[in-house]
């Protein structure tokens, strides 16, 4: 019953500011990440391993005319065997508002180190690439991409 009341208050006071003429405006913006969370993101994967350099290759544009839909392509170096292949192949952003983008779970049959897919850009910002191979070792790639016209933002007015 008390739901009833608050929501009869809320309207009455809205109705009353619209009638006179100050209707409030709402923008509404996305929590973005920030290098922070990226950080915090990548150590949730990693715990506190070692990320090396190399090995790993990540391939987004660097000039990106729409956020909406980025193509991006992560391969890494690694022969597929048994005994010596990438378990997993992570993808994070920086200023989405979720930072970790995808997590790819290989092992040795699918052949060769290597994921495709379109992901979304809410604005200009780095993205990191961690593939863990099966021997514990963590190898990374990052890439710095230009958006023009950013994805993940909507402006309520």
């Amino acid at each position: 019953m008390q739901d009833e009341s608050t929501r009869r208050k809320f309207l009455g006071l809205a109705a009353s500011a619209a009638v006179l003429g100050t209707v409030p405006i709402v923008t509404l913006r996305p929590a973005e990440a920030t290098p922070a969370m990226l950080t915090s993101a990548i150590r949730n994967v990693v715990g506190e391993a070692v990320v090396r350099t190399g090995r790993v290759k990540l391939e987004v544009p660097p000039l990106v005319e729409n956020g909406n839909t980025v193509p991006m392509t992560v391969s890494v170096q690694n022969p597929m065997t048994a005994e010596d292949h990438v378990k997993s192949i992570h993808v994070f952003n920086e200023k989405n508002p979720q930072p970790n983008i995808g997590n790819f779970y290989l092992g040795p049959q699918a052949g060769r180190a290597q994921v495709s897919t379109r992901i979304r850009l809410a604005d200009s910002q780095k993205i990191v690439a961690i593939a863990r191979l099966s021997d514990g070792s963590f190898w990374s790639a990052a890439v710095d991409v230009v958006v023009t016209l950013a994805a993940c933002t909507e402006e309520v007015i």
